[in-house]
């Protein structure tokens, strides 16, 4: 199985860590030192600055490191659900569903919601494939 590149391993680290309660409690004391240097700095247009900086960055950068560890991991999600679709008895026309738009994957939980009080499968399939058979093309 390839590696991930470089940047997908940095962001798992970051994502991996930055969750930890340790990390948290480390934020939470650099804000209270921060907020407790507020009067040796005279609370300064500049002693306000450092900390709406530093936040700015860290969260403008954390959009981007915690967006790109989601979406491996719904692809990895959605992977291994194609995989026990696909070597189980369940509908394989449900693999890639979610490139449904969301007008159809609605549609598509309220006949399964229907269905799970009703033991008719040639009915269930045949409202499934009406719904499935409107997929988008599929994109690469």
């Amino acid at each position: 199985m390839p590696k991930a590149n470089g940047f997908s391993r940095f962001a798992s680290t970051v994502a991996e860590y930055s969750g930890r309660p340790a990390v948290f409690v480390l934020a939470l004391v650099s804000i209270a030192v921060w907020g407790l240097t507020g009067p040796i700095f005279g609370f300064s247009q500049t002693w306000q600055l450092v900390v709406n900086t530093g936040t700015t960055i860290v969260t403008f950068l954390m959009v981007f490191v915690l967006q790109n560890t989601q979406n491996r991991d719904g692809r990895a999600l959605q992977a291994k659900l194609d995989e026990l679709i696909l070597t189980s008895a369940a509908e394989n026309s449900y693999v890639g569903i979610e490139r449904l738009d969301e007008k159809e994957l609605k549609r598509l939980a309220e006949i399964l919601q229907q269905h799970a009080h009703d033991k008719d499968d040639h009915t269930l399939r045949e409202k499934v494939s009406s719904v499935i058979s409107r997929r988008p093309p599929t994109r690469s």
